[in-house]
């Protein structure tokens, strides 16, 4: 009996596929970039984003407090606008886990990309800005409700059902092929693709105790990208 590779989905036009994990704060960087810039160049019902999950927890264990208040304060001054915030709630609320928030942004696909990707960037900012423990499944519900575009009750259905925890596990085993690098990586419909997009970065310290020191940047790419999708 022979197994075979899992492969990529194939991105689709007029859409750029994003993997990424929610706690991952360089994703969460180049989401807003992307966003923002689109917005800016009236291209929201031009280019939608496909979301993936690039669950970094099945490959590292839990989530470490310490890691994200380290490469928040490191990336926090390159998109201010971002919301970057230290954690500010109870140490116990801090979601080790967001395999049940990053199944919702899948499992919102039912209702649209438009959907999936306004409950994706609400839920980073919950994490982000608000500490919120997005690892909690009425957490997760109430932060849909203040997107205006998410069907609650209907998520919650889907939730409740556990269907989409195969699609995230699908998305780890292609994550664990060389078909996709890491935490952003994005892929557009003519081929090409992008793994942590505009910014080159160095650690100072160890992982988690240091912090990481950015020695690039160049905000731009998402204009690029973002034209490279509608031409």
């Amino acid at each position: 009996m022979t197994s075979t590779t899992p492969a990529r989905p194939e991105t689709r036009p007029g859409t750029i596929q994003v993997w990424s994990d929610l706690l991952c704060p360089f994703a969460h960087v180049a989401i807003h970039r992307l966003t923002e810039v689109r917005a800016q160049l009236g291209l929201q019902d031009q280019v939608r984003l496909d979301h993936h999950v690039f669950p970094l927890e099945l490959f590292n264990g839990p989530h470490p407090r310490q890691g994200t208040d380290s490469e928040a304060v490191g990336l926090g001054h390159i998109e201010p606008s971002a919301g970057f915030r230290l954690w500010t709630a109870a140490d116990w609320l801090y979601p080790s886990t967001v395999l049940l928030a990053a199944e919702a942004v899948l499992a919102a696909k039912e209702q649209g990309l438009a959907a999936s990707e306004d409950l994706d960037r609400a839920l980073r900012a919950a994490f982000w800005t608000e500490s919120k423990s997005i690892a909690h499944r009425q957490v997760i519900l109430d932060v849909a409700g203040t997107t205006g575009t998410v069907d609650v009750a209907a998520l919650a259905g889907e939730l409740d059902s556990g269907r989409h925890r195969a699609a995230l596990m699908a998305d780890y085993a292609v994550a664990q092929t060389d078909a996709v690098n890491g935490s952003p990586h994005l892929f557009f419909g003519d081929g090409t693709s992008l793994n942590n997009p505009g910014i080159t970065v160095h650690w100072e310290g160890p992982w988690a105790q240091g912090f990481p020191v950015v020695d690039k940047y160049d905000p731009s790419w998402a204009e690029a990208a973002l034209r490279q999708s509608v031409a």
